[in-house]
């Protein structure tokens, strides 16, 4: 047993080397590689992070503008359609007013037809018995006239 644990003695004191070289070299790994990797991704993760809510904020900006452009664009259709109704109002005003006009010409001249109609009447009715009178006369005359002078 005395033998094995001086082995082991001479092990550990061979291994002495090693563990301080292991230890220099954990070391300079971690000063030289490990620490300015570390930093390198902490700044590419807040660099990736921050275009990532820059992107976001661009996205909500753009929404934004696509959202009160829309807006602009209904109030514009709206305001088209209100013109578009308000000439279609004004042309079915105007020839409802041309259509009432035209109806109350027409209705004047009807009038004033009817009258023209009903003076003639009258002036007919008035000379019908002068004509029938002289319309008598002649037949009378024509028929009481010797036959061969009146031709």
């Amino acid at each position: 047993m005395d033998q094995t644990l001086r082995q082991l003695g001479e092990l550990l004191l061979g291994s002495v080397p090693t563990v301080i070289l292991l230890a220099l070299l954990y070391a300079l790994y971690t000063t030289i590689v490990h620490k300015p990797l570390q930093r390198v991704l902490a700044e590419r993760r807040s660099k990736t992070e921050g275009a990532v809510e820059k992107s976001r904020a661009d996205i909500a900006a753009a929404e934004a503008r696509t959202a009160e452009y829309e807006q602009k664009l209904r109030e514009a259709r709206a305001a088209v359609f209100r013109a578009q109704e308000a000439k279609r109002q004004a042309a079915l005003q105007a020839r409802t007013n041309a259509l009432n006009e035209a109806r109350s010409k027409a209705h004047a001249q009807v009038q004033a037809a009817k009258k023209d109609i009903e003076n003639d009447r009258a002036a007919a009715e008035a000379g019908l018995p002068a004509d029938a009178a002289a319309l008598a006369q002649e037949i009378v005359r024509r028929v009481l006239q010797p036959a061969g002078a009146g031709r």
